[in-house]
């Protein structure tokens, strides 16, 4: 049996993440093993998640991925796993669909699992009676096994809540976590400041485990995910074919405190075409190791210029091995950290210089939410046996934009929803180099990273 729960919440906002990881670290700790899964487009929430539980966080995205593919990843990555916790995003009810289709309770639904309500109950009381039972009446289908009280004013608040919960409603109240300054995550322009980036991540991630650890009872968490029926079955085969590479490549990966935004099931994929991974430190390696292609993921290169800048080695090392054609794939901070220079507030600094133009900061997000692509005849990559016709889902979140490109530049994607670089399109093509702004999703429908591999074999070959 696959056991699991989805933590969710009424808003965003609420809590669900630090819940989410006392829960991994406490039920870790009491050697219940622990695999966590995030709804939506997220990197940071699972690198916390990854961290507090010791195992990798996968995504569950109903833009980027089928129901057979969001079943199959549950089912696959729980094998010889206690309890599966899924953290929510926004509010359980919350998505782009009018009717509910992408939700956190559509997720719930589709998955047959529990759902335990974080509730942010500063300034309520006796009003938290008709909104459970609200969100109750709203979707009789969504199981609302629990409910955490969330920023809890004190014993007197506590009790308060307890009694309102338990006379109006048949919800179990699983926990009280009461206000305390451990319990907060630094945030940044993005979200939460990554644990890879985060000095006192681990010391963080205990105190919060401790608190939730006395205030939530951990053995009717247990028992509701274990209350979970059988997982679902999917009827679908869409699950793409797999045939690993005939001679053996090795792919760099930058992987660092600027540059971290990476799907598990994305490095899994890689991993599974037999390819090697090799690790890279943008701030740190003088050099780049023996590579066939180079991915430079998302991250936050603006809040470390000063050790991008002053590792000239590197900058100068990648600069040239994507002149002299090494194939390389870059996305949003990558894509930002291969420009001229990067400006933000009153800081300027060079970095590889291989896209002729300035990355700038803004106070607000330039590109934000779900885009579609369509692919064009410059991608380097293009599969000729592929529809190209079919409409890419990806996501963006930046606020940087770059500027100012040569006019006759090359472009990977054309904008059908969303901004890219120019609102028109994404993906600078230069020599073996694509960079852009989307972050793609290995799945059926775009099986980017089978086309990379290739295109990485085709080249090596040459």
């Amino acid at each position: 049996m696959t056991s699991r729960l989805l933590i969710s919440a009424a808003h965003k906002s609420s809590g669900k993440t630090t819940i989410s990881l006392g829960l991994c670290a406490a039920l870790t700790e009491r050697g219940v093993s622990v695999r966590p899964f995030k709804k939506g487009p997220d990197y940071i929430d699972p690198m916390w998640l990854h961290s507090a539980s010791g195992n990798a966080c996968y995504n569950l995205d109903f833009y980027t991925m089928s129901h057979h593919e969001i079943l199959t990843t549950l089912s696959s990555k729980s094998q010889n796993i206690d309890i599966n916790l899924i953290e929510a995003n926004k509010g359980l009810y919350d998505g782009m669909e009018l009717d509910g289709s992408n939700s956190n309770a559509a997720l719930a639904k589709l998955t047959q699992t529990p759902v335990v309500l974080v509730i942010d109950t500063r300034g309520i009381s006796r009003g938290i009676a008709p909104l459970l039972l609200g969100y109750q009446a709203f979707d009789p289908d969504v199981n609302i096994a629990g409910v955490i009280l969330n920023q809890v004013g004190g014993p007197r608040h506590e009790h308060k809540l307890r009694t309102v919960v338990e006379h109006y409603t048949d919800i179990p109240v699983v926990g009280a976590v009461h206000r305390h300054e451990d319990l907060e995550l630094t945030e940044r322009h993005l979200g939460l400041v990554p644990s890879n980036e985060a000095k006192l991540a681990a010391s963080r991630i205990k105190s919060i485990k401790q608190h939730v650890a006395e205030q939530v009872d951990l053995d009717k968490i247990i028992s509701i995910a274990n209350s979970a029926p059988e997982l679902p079955k999917s009827q679908s085969n869409d699950t793409p074919i797999i045939t690993p590479v005939e001679t053996p490549m090795r792919l760099g990966i930058v992987c660092d405190a600027a540059f971290g935004f990476y799907y598990a099931d994305d490095l899994d994929t890689i991993n599974s075409y037999g390819v090697e991974i090799v690790e890279i430190d943008a701030l740190h390696d003088q050099k780049l190791p023996d590579i066939d292609g180079l991915f430079i993921g998302g991250g936050f290169p603006e809040t470390h210029l000063d050790s991008l800048y002053k590792n000239k080695i590197l900058r100068e090392t990648i600069h040239s091995a994507i002149e002299n054609g090494l194939p390389t794939y870059a996305e949003c901070g990558g894509l930002m950290y291969l420009c001229n220079n990067i400006q933000w507030h009153d800081k300027d600094y060079y970095m590889v210089g291989i896209i002729p133009a300035t990355a700038k900061m803004h106070a607000k997000p330039q590109g934000r939410g779900y885009i579609q692509l369509k692919q064009s005849n410059a991608h380097p990559w293009i599969d000729t046996n592929t529809n190209t016709d079919t409409l890419i889902p990806a996501h963006e979140f930046h606020y940087s934009d770059i500027s100012p490109l040569p006019i006759d530049s090359h472009f990977a994607f054309e904008v059908k929803r969303g901004m890219g670089i120019n609102g028109e399109h994404d993906g600078y093509v230069y020599k073996n180099l694509l960079a852009c702004y989307a972050h793609q999703r290995h799945t059926a429908s775009n099986p980017w990273i089978k086309d990379f591999i290739r295109f990485v074999q085709a080249c090596k070959n040459t």
